[in-house]
C-alpha cells in the first residue's frame, strides 16, 4: 500500500506509444516512435529521476506489456504503469504476466486498471457489454488476479468469469501484487476502485472538480474501510516565463484546422466514458473556451481522448498550481508534454526543484567519486555552481 498523503508527491512521466511530435493533428513535425526512441525517453526519465512511466493502452498503442519488458532491463530506478484490461485479458494469464514483469524488472511494475471506455473500439477487441456490465466484469477480474497474485488458491464463479483451483507458481517480487491504480469517475467506477484498488487516478480537471471527485471517491472508500492514496493525468508546458509557456501552447495547436477538430470531437462523443465526458464538457470542442481554470489549459482535448489538459505557465506558476492539487490529497502526478522527450528534460530541470517532491522523485544521488559538473564549463575552466531550476 501507499504512504499517505504527507504533503510530498511523485512524479511519473509519459512514454507516447501511441505517436508523438511537436504539434497537435499534424503530420509536420510528427516522430516516428520507435523502441530506440521510446528507449531514449525512457533512460530520460530514469536519469532525471522520475517516479515511473504511463504506457498507455488500447488498439491506437503498441503494446504496453510487450514494450515495459523490453524497456525494463534498460533502466534502473524507473517504475513502469502497465494496464491491465479486463474483458480483454483473461485474469489467471495476466496474473502470469504481472508475477514475471515484476520479477524481472525486480519489483518496477504498477499496474493500471483500464476498463475501457470506446464500445466501437471494444466491439472491435470481442468485447459487448454495456458500461456498468463491463465494471462488473473488472470486480470478478481482479477479484481472480488478486487471489492469485497474493498466492491463493482460486475456485470463484461469478456472472462472467469462473476459475476452478487456479494457482500462480512464480510469485511477483511486490507484496502482495504491484500496486493498482485505477481511474473511474461513475458510480459504477468508484465502487470497484473502492474494493480493490491503492491509487485513485482523475484526469485534469479544475481544482474544485477534482475536490468533489476525491471527496466522492474517499466516501467509497471509506465504506469498504480503506483509504486510497489519488493520482491526476495532466501534460505540462512549463516554460521560464509565462509568455513563452502560452505562446508554446498555442504553437502545439497551430496546425489544426476546425474540420480535424470537428471529426475528433464527433468519434470522441462515441464514448460511453463519464471521465471523458468531463473532460469534453471543459471546452466543448470551441478553441474559444480552452482556459478552464487559472494556468489550466483544454486545447490538448480538441483532438486527443483522455488527458484533455494541460499546466501552462512559467515554472513558478506550475509549481504552484501542481501544490494546490496537493492540498487537496494528490499525492502522484502522472506528466506529458510535447514532445515527449525534451519536454521531460524540461519539466524536471524547471519544476522538480519547486516542488515538495517524495525521496522516490528526483534525481538520484551518485556514488561516482568524480560527480562531474552540471552544466558547461565556463571559459574551459570555471566550474559552474549551485544547481537549481532555471527561472
Amino acid at each position: 500500500m501507499h504512504a499517505a498523503n504527507d504533503g510530498r508527491a511523485d512524479v511519473l512521466w509519459f512514454l507516447p506509444t501511441h505517436g508523438d511530435g511537436r504539434y497537435l493533428g499534424a503530420r509536420e513535425g510528427a516522430r516516428d516512435v520507435s523502441l530506440s526512441y521510446l528507449r531514449q525517453i525512457a533512460q530520460g526519465a530514469d536519469e532525471l529521476g522520475y517516479y515511473g512511466v504511463l504506457l498507455p493502452t488500447g488498439r491506437s498503442c503498441e503494446d504496453s506489456w510487450i514494450v515495459a519488458s523490453a524497456l525494463a532491463p534498460l533502466t534502473k530506478q524507473l517504475r513502469f504503469l502497465v494496464a491491465v484490461r479486463p474483458g480483454l485479458m483473461e485474469p489467471s494469464a495476466a496474473a502470469r504476466m504481472t508475477a514475471t514483469l515484476d520479477r524481472i524488472s525486480d519489483g518496477r511494475l504498477l499496474i493500471n486498471v483500464v476498463t475501457g471506455g470506446d464500445p466501437v473500439e471494444l466491439a472491435g477487441d470481442g468485447v459487448f457489454l454495456s458500461h456498468d456490465a463491463r465494471y462488473a466484469v473488472t470486480d470478478e477480474f481482479l477479484t481472480i488476479w488478486r487471489g492469485l497474485l497474493a498466492g491463493e488458491t482460486v475456485t470463484f464463479q461469478g456472472d462472467h468469469l469462473r476459475t476452478e483451483n487456479g494457482r500462480l507458481i512464480f510469485p511477483p517480487v511486490q507484496k502482495p501484487y504491484p500496486p493498482l491504480y485505477f481511474g473511474g469517475s461513475s458510480a459504477a467506477g468508484m465502487a470497484v476502485a473502492a474494493e480493490h484498488c491503492d491509487v485513485y487516478l482523475t484526469w485534469g480537471e479544475p481544482p474544485a472538480q477534482v475536490a468533489e471527485k476525491i471527496a466522492a471517491a474517499r466516501q467509497a472508500a471509506e465504506a469498504k474501510g480503506k483509504t486510497f492514496s489519488y493520482g491526476i493525468r495532466l501534460h505540462v508546458i512549463a516554460r521560464e516565463t509565462e509568455a513563452a509557456a502560452w505562446e508554446a501552447a498555442e504553437q502545439l495547436i497551430s496546425k489544426l484546422d476546425d474540420a480535424t477538430i470537428a471529426k475528433a470531437q464527433e468519434t470522441l462523443k462515441r464514448q460511453d466514458s463519464v471521465g471523458q465526458s468531463r473532460m469534453m464538457a471543459l471546452h466543448g470542442g470551441s478553441r474559444d473556451k480552452l482556459v478552464v481554470a487559472p494556468n489550466l489549459w483544454a486545447g490538448v482535448g480538441l483532438v486527443r481522448g483522455g488527458a484533455g489538459t494541460a499546466l501552462v505557465g512559467s515554472a513558478d506558476q506550475v509549481a504552484d498550481r501542481m501544490k494546490a492539487y496537493i492540498d487537496l490529497g494528490i499525492d502522484r502526478f502522472i506528466l506529458s508534454g510535447y514532445p515527449h522527450l525534451e519536454e521531460a528534460y524540461r519539466f524536471a530541470e524547471l519544476v522538480f526543484p519547486k516542488l515538495p517532491l517524495r525521496a522516490t522523485t528526483g534525481r538520484p544521488a551518485s556514488n561516482a567519486r568524480n560527480d562531474g559538473p552540471f552544466g558547461e564549463i565556463i571559459a574551459n575552466d570555471l566550474v559552474p555552481t549551485h544547481r537549481v531550476g532555471a527561472h
